[in-house]
């Protein structure tokens, strides 16, 4: 049986999660590489952080799959934490980028 959601569902729910440092969702921030959802609704979630020794990645970790609890016969949610490539400014949507006057 298909899924009952899409992968762009998903990350919509995922821009309800902010970093708490910046104060910008992990979708606009860059930070989602990728979402995958399976036919069987097993969601796995590629991403980053803004760096490496983020105090709160846990923390952001936890929220993106709490985010998609609420999605129509979700099965699993897997988060993939990945440092390559790295994250650099220029991955943020350009919403993000005029919020914190980056030009």
């Amino acid at each position: 049986m298909a899924a009952q959601f899409t992968s762009e569902q998903a990350r919509e729910n995922l821009k309800n999660v902010y970093d708490p440092e910046i104060g910008i969702n992990i979708v606009d921030l860059g930070l989602i590489y990728d979402v995958e959802v399976s036919e069987e609704s097993d969601v796995l979630i590629t991403m980053t952080l803004t760096s490496i020794g983020c105090p709160l990645g846990p923390v952001i970790v936890q929220e993106a799959t709490n985010a998609l609890a609420d999605l129509p016969g979700i099965a699993t949610v897997d988060v993939k934490l990945v440092w390559s490539p790295a994250w650099t400014p220029d991955m943020m949507s350009e919403d993000a980028r005029d919020e914190l006057g980056i030009w």
